[in-house]
């Protein structure tokens, strides 16, 4: 119980990391500039040397900005995944929209952690670097949830 309660404050931390990020005087909504928070991010327990990552990213802000990498040590390599009509292909950004919200989820666009250096388990957390075009980038720790684990909000 005590390790929920601990990955949960990570995981809120990382998104107060991200709230408020804007343009680079730091202003925010009113003047065309991305404002980003992250939330619900996890990833499944993983049962190989690959594993996946969901999250949510939020733009409060007037302009929009693109998720262009994302980078883990806790990997050799993690990609950027669209689905579209069910095939999964890597591709080199996603766009969050001006007021609007970028959503990776199981089943759709996701983050994909190839060549695990271990595998994290249950109730740990992973590392990882956002890389934006417009708000840099930013550290974020996605909570290791059981492999069958489904969220029942945020996705």
């Amino acid at each position: 119980m005590r390790r929920l309660a601990a990955a949960a404050a990570v995981v809120v931390a990382g998104a107060l990391t991200l709230t408020g990020c804007g343009g680079a005087d730091g202003s925010g909504s009113g003047d065309g500039t991305a404002e980003l928070s992250v939330e619900s991010a996890y990833m499944p327990q993983p049962v190989s040397d690959m594993a996946a990552g969901f999250l949510t990213i939020t733009n409060d802000g007037g302009t929009a900005d693109r998720l262009t990498s994302v980078s883990s040590d806790a990997a050799g390599q993690v990609t950027v995944h669209e689905t579209v009509d069910g095939a999964m292909q890597e591709v080199e950004g996603l766009e969050i929209p001006a007021h609007g919200s970028l959503v990776l989820e199981s089943g759709g666009n996701h983050l994909m952690f190839e060549r695990l250096k271990q595998r994290p388990k249950q109730g740990q957390s992973v590392s990882v670097e956002l890389h934006f075009d417009r708000s840099g980038t930013v550290t974020v720790e996605i909570p290791v949830k059981p492999a069958t684990y489904h969220p029942k909000t945020g996705h």
